[in-house]
């Protein structure tokens, strides 16, 4: 028999991980199945990192992108041959040779011979390790309930709305980078073109040049000279962050930075937060055990001090404490969301009081960048005019000073 490993809950929602023998993993399934556990995964022993099932999308340790947009259109196609009365199987085989995307083809085809071979949806999913974890998790909610078509309706609305918020936010954030990406290319331009012209100008008239002017020349031959070598060493500079940003300790480290960032922290963490809410409250109204909600929600955060609170907040939880008081000893959450959610655990209605407060500070997020984009774009504009009327003076003040000479 061979050897696997297991990761799953007991009726506690404790997890567990254990290595047991079994003859296939449906078999070993079956058996901790009929024993009441709730199973997250099974991967045979001594699978290679990164060339197992769960990890067969990995290229050099980075998993492989998912095109959200088209994965949604994939999953509204499924739901509606599912409520036609397709069995799962039919609508895998209708779908799986018609997709738009090159990318998902593969996998939808993949995860369709897992199920004609008895595995799982679910399971057949998660093998794959390309599709959300809140995928895979509202799936098997599903699958259990025996309400697949309505907890995937439910993973629908939450995947527009989050799309919905983020291009938002990046359709704020488009005008104010192209004005700082122009900024910098005038700067460069005035630097390294106009200030050496007029060096060399000055140089020929052998004119007595103020102070001011002589700073911004040495800074722009100095710059000229070695543009190519500024522009190497910020490249490499760029590469070299990239590649340790990509550790978990230096993503945290960073996480930390942008939170204590003045007025944008305060945005990055509120965005978080209504990110997290969304997704628990999507899990928890498809009948996922508030336990095993927390752990998803954790994956499906993009950022390692969040997830790292919730690891801790989950614990509580396991323990049998309220999840507000859970969230509230992590030291992170904002006072008004413990709040909120405190009031829909006394009132039995947690999952409608998360989405609550998921709409709540997407509004505030929405509110606080216009505002903070309202005063960044003057003040990259002022910065601007401070600094060519700088070059101006400096550059044209020897001339005034040289006809007044002449007269």
């Amino acid at each position: 028999m061979a050897e696997w490993v297991l990761k799953y809950a007991d009726s506690r929602g404790e997890i567990h991980h254990q290595v047991a023998q079994g003859a296939s993993e449906k078999e070993l399934r079956e058996r901790y199945t009929q024993q009441g556990f709730l199973i997250y995964s099974i991967r045979p022993k001594g699978v290679i990192a990164g060339l197992s099932a769960e990890g067969s999308s990995r290229v050099f340790g980075r998993r492989a992108k998912l095109n959200l947009e088209k994965f949604l259109i994939f999953n509204q196609q499924f739901v509606t041959l599912n409520k036609a009365g397709l069995p799962i199987l039919k609508a895998l085989d209708l779908l799986a040779d018609r997709l738009t995307d090159v990318k998902l083809g593969p996998h939808v085809k993949a995860v369709r011979d897992e199920v004609r071979n008895g595995t799982l949806l679910s399971d057949a999913f998660r093998q794959r390790g390309i599709f959300p974890k809140i995928y895979v998790t509202s799936v098997m909610a599903g699958e259990k309930s025996g309400s697949l078509a309505e907890v995937l309706d439910r993973y629908i609305a939450y995947q527009k709305l989050t799309l919905a918020v983020r291009k938002k936010v990046l359709v704020s954030l488009m005008y104010p980078s192209v004005l700082i990406v122009l900024v910098v290319c005038l700067i460069v331009f005035l630097v390294t073109y106009v200030v050496p012209n007029f060096a060399q100008l000055y140089s020929s008239m052998q004119a007595q040049l103020p102070a001011i002017t002589q700073i911004l020349i040495a800074v722009g031959t100095t710059a000229r000279s070695y543009i190519l070598v500024f522009a190497a060493a910020l490249f490499a500079g760029i590469f070299l962050f990239r590649v340790w940003s990509r550790k978990e300790s230096a993503r945290e480290k960073i996480d930390r930075v942008k939170l204590r960032t003045p007025v944008l922290g305060d945005i990055w963490l509120k965005f978080q937060v209504a990110q997290f809410s969304r997704v628990l409250s999507t899990l928890l109204s498809g009948g996922i055990p508030l336990v095993q909600g927390l752990e998803t929600a954790a994956d499906s955060l993009g950022t390692p001090l969040l997830r790292k609170a919730l690891d801790k907040a989950g614990k509580l939880v396991r323990e049998g404490q309220a999840l507000s008081g859970s969230l509230k000893s992590t030291g992170i959450f904002p006072a008004l969301s413990i709040d909120m959610i405190e009031v829909g655990e006394s009132t039995g209605a947690l999952p409608s009081m998360l989405t609550s407060v998921a709409e709540f500070f997407e509004e505030d997020v929405n509110t606080r960048m216009t505002a903070a984009l309202s005063l960044i774009e003057p003040a990259i504009m002022i910065f601007m005019g401070i600094f060519v009327a700088f070059v101006l003076i400096a550059l044209y003040l020897p001339i005034f000073s040289l006809a007044d000479t002449i007269r």
